[in-house]
This record gives C-alpha cells, sequence and structure tokens, in this order.
C-alpha cells in the first residue's frame, strides 16, 4: 500500500511539472529607437511571452519607444502605456543617418546628453552653449550625438547644424565680412576668451554695437574701448558689416523699476544690505553693470545696485517689444511668444511625492515636452530654465515682461496634509488672466482623467507681479500615493502636456473670432 501511494504521488508531480512548467526571469537587454506596429491587433502583454496576460491592444500604425528586448520580444512605451509586443509584429522606423562631416551646435547651457532618446534616461554627461558634437543620425525628435567621446540623444530643438565640409572662413575672413556686432539681450557677458569658463570682464547691454575684431567659432571678438576688448557668444545678438564705433562706458541709459517693494543693495548680492526701496516706474540712470546687476544712481545722489531681473532697459514702465504683425491661421501659434516656467530647480526642489518623486523634475520634464508642441504650431516659446538650476520668482516674470510675452504658463505639481486630496487646478490672479486660465483647464479635463478642482484665484508671485496673461497649473498631487504613480509616468506627462497645449491654442483661436 506505502509503495502504491508512493507511484500516485510521483505521477502528480510529474503532470503538475510539465502542465505548470517553472518560469524563470526572463534576461532583460536595454535598447533604445523606435517600432511601429505592422499588423492589425496586436495584444501586449504583461511580460515578454505569451504566457503573459494582454493589458492593451495595439492598432497598425501604433508606434512606441523602445525601452528593452528580451529575445523576440520588446518592451514598449506607448500611447496606451508600457507593455511587451511580439518583434515579429512589429518594424523598426528608420533612423535618418547624418551627413558625413555634420556637427551638433549646443544653443542652451547645460544641455542634457542621455542614454535614450528620452526624456526620462539617464543623462551622461551636458553640453553647453557653444560646444559642438560630432553628429551621428537622427531618431524623431533626438540627435544621436558623439560630445568627447560619450554617445548619446540630445533633443533637436536646443542644437543647430553645422557642416564642417562647407567652404570655412577664416577668422580674420569673418571678422573682415562683419565689421560690427550688436547687442540683443538685455545683458550679455564679455569674458577674457571665446569659453564660457574664461573670465568674465564685463557686461554690454541691449542695442548697443561694437566693433567686431575677430570670430572663433560660435564667439565674436569686440572692441570695448580703445583699450579693452572681450569675446561674446554670438547668438546672442546680430552681426552687420556697417562701420560701428566702440560704445563709450559713460553712455550707459537708464532703468526703469518694475515691481513695488523693489530693493536697492549696497552691493550686488541679495544677501547685502537694502539702501532704499523704490516703486514700479521709477527710473534710474545706470552707472554701470556686473552679471546680473545694475549700478543705479538714485535720486538722492548715491548708488547702490538693482538686479536686472526686477527692472526693465529705458524710461517706459512698460517694455516695449517690438512684434511682427503676423497673419496668423486658427490652429497655429505663429508670431507669438509664450514664457514656460517650470516650478522649483536648484536647491528648491519644491515637493517630494510619498514615493520620494521630487517635484522639480517633473515640471521641467513637462515643459520640455510642452515646448516641443508650441514650437511645431508655429510659437516662439522662452523657458525660465532649462537645466536643475534656481531662478528667482522675480526673475522668472521679468523674463516675461522683457519678451513681450502673450502667454505665460507656471507648471507645478500639488501636495497636501491631507493624502486623499486629488486632482488638477489652474490659478490665476487678475482679471487679464482668467480667461486664459479657464481654457486651459478645459484642455487638460479633455486629456486628464484625473478630478478637475476648476480655475481658482491664486496669489502667487508669478501671477500677481505678472503683466502678461498668466496662469500656474498644478498637476496633480504627490501628497497622494495613488496619484503620484499616475503623475509620475510619461504617459501622464505627455497627456498633461497636450492638454496645456489645446488649451493655449484654443485661447488664441478665441481671440481670431
Amino acid at each position: 500500500m506505502k509503495h502504491k501511494w508512493l507511484a500516485a504521488l510521483m505521477i502528480v508531480l510529474l503532470f503538475s511539472s510539465t502542465a505548470i512548467p517553472f518560469q524563470k526571469d526572463p534576461i532583460v537587454h536595454a535598447e533604445s529607437g523606435t517600432v511601429e506596429i505592422s499588423e492589425n491587433s496586436v495584444n501586449m502583454r504583461s511580460g515578454p511571452g505569451l504566457s503573459y496576460s494582454v493589458i492593451s491592444s495595439l492598432k497598425k500604425g501604433d508606434t512606441g519607444a523602445v525601452l528593452s528586448r528580451s529575445g523576440d520580444w520588446i518592451h514598449l512605451d506607448t500611447r496606451d502605456g508600457s507593455g511587451w509586443v511580439a518583434s515579429w509584429l512589429t518594424t523598426a522606423e528608420a533612423e535618418q543617418t547624418a551627413q558625413k562631416g555634420q556637427t551638433a551646435v549646443s544653443s542652451v547651457n547645460r544641455l542634457n546628453v542621455r542614454t535614450q532618446p528620452d526624456l526620462n534616461a539617464s543623462v551622461l554627461t551636458q553640453m553647453n552653449a557653444g560646444e559642438q558634437a560630432d553628429l551621428i543620425s537622427f531618431n524623431g525628435d533626438w540627435a544621436e550625438v558623439n560630445f568627447r567621446n560619450t554617445q548619446g540623444f540630445v533633443s533637436t530643438q536646443y542644437i543647430s547644424i553645422s557642416d564642417s565640409n562647407a567652404p570655412a572662413q577664416t577668422n580674420s575672413e569673418s571678422a573682415a565680412a562683419a565689421s560690427s556686432f550688436e547687442i540683443a539681450v538685455s545683458g550679455l557677458n564679455v569674458r577674457t576668451e571665446p569659453d564660457l569658463n574664461s573670465k568674465k570682464i564685463g557686461t554690454v547691454r541691449k542695442a548697443e554695437v561694437y566693433p567686431v575684431l575677430e570670430m572663433s567659432g560660435n564667439w565674436v571678438k569686440i572692441s570695448l574701448n580703445d583699450s579693452e576688448s572681450g569675446w561674446v557668444y554670438s547668438f546672442y545678438g546680430h552681426l552687420s558689416s556697417q562701420d560701428a564705433t566702440a560704445v563709450s562706458s559713460d553712455e550707459t541709459g537708464s532703468v526703469t523699476v518694475t515691481s513695488d517693494g523693489t530693493n536697492i543693495r549696497v552691493d550686488a548680492s541679495t544677501s547685502s544690505a537694502v539702501l532704499a526701496r523704490l516703486d514700479a516706474g521709477t527710473v534710474l540712470q545706470v552707472a554701470g553693470s556686473t552679471s546680473d546687476w545694475y549700478e543705479v544712481r538714485l535720486p538722492n545722489g548715491r548708488t547702490g545696485y538693482v538686479a536686472g531681473w526686477v527692472v526693465t532697459d529705458g524710461e517706459s514702465s512698460e517694455q516695449l517689444v517690438e512684434k511682427k504683425n503676423v497673419d496668423r491661421q486658427r490652429g497655429t501659434l505663429n508670431g507669438l511668444t509664450i514664457v514656460l516656467d517650470p516650478g522649483h530647480g536648484g536647491n528648491d526642489g519644491g515637493t517630494v511625492g510619498v514615493r520620494q518623486t521630487a517635484e522639480k523634475g517633473l515640471t521641467l520634464k513637462t515643459a520640455e515636452i510642452l515646448s516641443h508642441h508650441l514650437r511645431a504650431a508655429g510659437a516662439n516659446v522662452l523657458l525660465t530654465r532649462q537645466s536643475d538650476v534656481y531662478v528667482d520668482l522675480r526673475k522668472r516674470v521679468s523674463i516675461g515682461h522683457q519678451a513681450g510675452a502673450d502667454a505665460f504658463i507656471s507648471i507645478h505639481y500639488d501636495s497636501t496634509e491631507d493624502r486623499s486630496v486629488s486632482g488638477f487646478t489652474s490659478y490665476y490672479m487678475h482679471d487679464y488672466q482668467e480667461e486664459l486660465a479657464a481654457y486651459v483647464n478645459h484642455g487638460l479635463g479633455q486629456k486628464l482623467s484625473l478630478r478637475d478642482r476648476g480655475t481658482q484665484p491664486g496669489n502667487y508671485l508669478v501671477l500677481r507681479e505678472n503683466r502678461q496673461p498668466a496662469i500656474l497649473v498644478e498637476l496633480g498631487f504627490l501628497s497622494n500615493y495613488a496619484e503620484e504613480r499616475v503623475v509620475s509616468t510619461s504617459h501622464f506627462r505627455e497627456q498633461a502636456a497636450l492638454g496645456l497645449y489645446e488649451g493655449i491654442i484654443d485661447y488664441f483661436d478665441a481671440q481670431l473670432d
């Protein structure tokens, strides 16, 4: 009897092992690129195999970013979320190979070079404005580059392409072709060498014109006076063949205070003692400048320093910005300037979620996606920050004022002590901001599954002191565990950016009626 019982047990175990095979963890290899679904209906599964559950169904023509591979299965990030599909049911999207000899030139500081063409991919290194990398290929909105022996991907919206095979001008030929250089920004640093790491020797100001002595790559050497010269970055001005006379250091002009209670300090630092507090509209004569600060003469004859982000150039309290008269069509943003303000940054991390999600990272990623949509529609887009740096709130507002922005969008994620609170909110402060808030909130409601908390007045500095139509959006609560899991996904950021984009489009379309 005992032997029969053992035999029966062995038979049961044998059939159990064949019916339910032991499943080893699949070997997964990281990869990048984009694929397109090639069949009419393809199941997306929770894992790399037919035994895994179906979580979604993709249609022919749908695309997804490749996250990794395991055997014949591909892990994709799609508009319906992420999951696994069989590789034999997809085709790879062709990459556009760069022409031999082309280089990518960064137009911004701290441009991230990532491991994959994805904003969520890890950062390998960073490029500063003017630095060049060998261009390998294009992958959608990304360029694959080799920067100082590090190969990775950069966003194409922050680079310009240079063809080194084209006949190159020598530095002396370039300087001869361009006799003068006009400054196009409110303040531009002058350095001892054509290098962002070289010593800064001064600051030149908007509309000033200087003789060109020499050129090196994207840098221009200008004559400041009879005895002094320095290098400036050429992206922030205009070269001309007309002769120019060096601007005298005495011809420093004036600036106008933009906010009530603006501090005038003893030294060029926010930690320096306050000499006086002035109201908006006060005109001050400029005695000099250093970094982001102006040395100004007070009405009582004393001199002090005022931050460049709380004043505008000239004697008008309203910054006059010349705009081209563009015949704009519905559904486009041609001729419009939009400032995107990714909240927090640097030592100001914003809120941190229950799962340790940092707000400052989410706001920047969302703004980057939104900027791409807006530029594609024809808008001139400015970001108050493009990397993990701290930017003063008043400086953020000043960027919009100096650009004559048609809209200012501040992007945030919310938090509260009550972890059950959820949803998105659109804030405004002044009456002239309420309409923009309403349109954008409606756009978000069309794309997000979160609770719609509507539009509300919000006494935030970036709204209170903003002369432009400005709003502040809170795109969900990081303090809510379930909501944090949703808003920290790339799919949510894409949908939030689309909602913001469509709300902005509708707002400006309504102005054409």
